[in-house]
């Protein structure tokens, strides 16, 4: 599984860190997403797969 994120598009909201905190992070003053693992494993499939669909700008996605 790979992630992948659209910084284009990515308004900061911050959902992803919060369903998946150790593959997304955002700090304070942060305006955009930073993916700290591109490639998670497999026991992150289901946080991973929360972060891109409640991603409000729908700025994050998996490829397997």
């Amino acid at each position: 599984m790979r992630v992948e994120a659209d910084l284009d598009l990515c308004q900061g909201h911050g959902m992803c860190a919060v369903e998946a905190p150790d593959v997304f992070a955002l700090g304070k003053g942060d305006d955009q997403v930073r993916i700290i693992d591109t490639r998670p494993d497999e026991s992150r499939r289901e946080a991973v797969r929360n972060a891109v669909r409640y991603c409000p700008t729908t700025a994050l996605a998996v490829h397997d």
